[in-house]
């Protein structure tokens, strides 16, 4: 089982794009999803054509959230699915197989049920309560979290209230992959703060 480490979501950020992808670029961040729910079609795609530009060919997965459409007609690495979006069955019709699945789960059966489904890596929270979600899903804490890191052979992204005041906790659980939204995206700093998150996971 290959780990990610740090997993960056591109939401309503403080840098262009374009400057997120090329810090990810430049430091090896392993994925980059794009989860911009406010944007037009339009829009979403054509930011995700522009990020796709910049990471295509290098260490930097580049990830679209909730549309398997977009993701196709960007030539993105992943698609990233939740639990009210089509199944990864479903997905596969429209991306095949050359496209890998993601899926996010907020609950121990969730975790139990998605692995089932075979993806490529799940994501697992809200960890700590967090407002990144317009209705956030309830906490499953850290201990719920080593119970599904126990069982699952395939990566695990902690994610939902995550910051370097509570990182510690989340890695003493075995934790090796991990999103912190806010802290990344609610920042022009974004590249010192990811260098710094990169040196302790280590």
């Amino acid at each position: 089982m290959e780990n990610f480490g740090i997993y960056v979501i591109i939401t309503k950020p403080v840098l262009s794009y374009r400057e997120i992808a090329e810090i990810c670029v430049r430091n090896e961040v392993t994925m980059l999803q794009l989860r911009e729910k406010h944007l037009t079609d339009r829009q979403l795609l054509q930011a995700a054509r522009e990020i796709i530009s910049i990471t295509k060919g290098t260490k930097t997965n580049f990830v679209i959230n909730d549309r398997p459409d977009i993701a196709m007609l960007c030539n993105a690495d992943y698609l990233h699915l939740g639990q009210t979006d089509l199944t990864i069955s479903e997905a596969r019709k429209i991306v095949g197989k050359k496209i890998k699945i993601g899926l996010s789960t907020h609950s121990i059966q969730q975790a139990q049920d998605a692995i089932s489904q075979k993806p490529d890596y799940i994501g697992f929270g809200p960890v700590f309560p967090t407002t990144t979600k317009i209705i956030p899903d309830p906490t499953v804490g850290t201990k719920n979290l080593q119970t599904v890191l126990k069982f699952a052979e395939i990566p695990v992204i902690a994610i939902g209230g995550i910051f370097p005041g509570n990182i510690d906790e989340v890695l003493q659980v075995g934790a090796k992959n991990l999103c912190l939204v806010r802290h990344f995206m609610e920042t022009s700093d974004f590249e010192n703060r990811l260098k710094k998150i990169k040196e302790k996971m280590r």
